[in-house]
């Protein structure tokens, strides 16, 4: 998983970031299901997930505020 800055986020239009948001949700539930059946290598990642999205849900946020 390659790390992505929060400027990255920013150049996404607001239909980009929701989109983006529900892709990385689902992968997140995916992780977690096959973590609950068989240790993945590195559980940490689910972490790096669960941080990204609350990046991306922050971003909107600003932009709701005119942040």
């Amino acid at each position: 998983m390659a790390k992505v800055k929060n400027h990255d986020y920013r150049s996404l239009d607001n239909s980009g970031l929701n989109e983006k948001i529900g892709e990385e949700e689902m992968r997140m539930k995916r992780t977690k299901f096959t973590h609950a059946a068989n240790p993945i290598e590195n559980p940490l990642s689910i972490k790096m997930m669960r941080r990204q999205i609350a990046r991306m849900k922050t971003e909107i946020r600003k932009r709701e505020l005119g942040l």
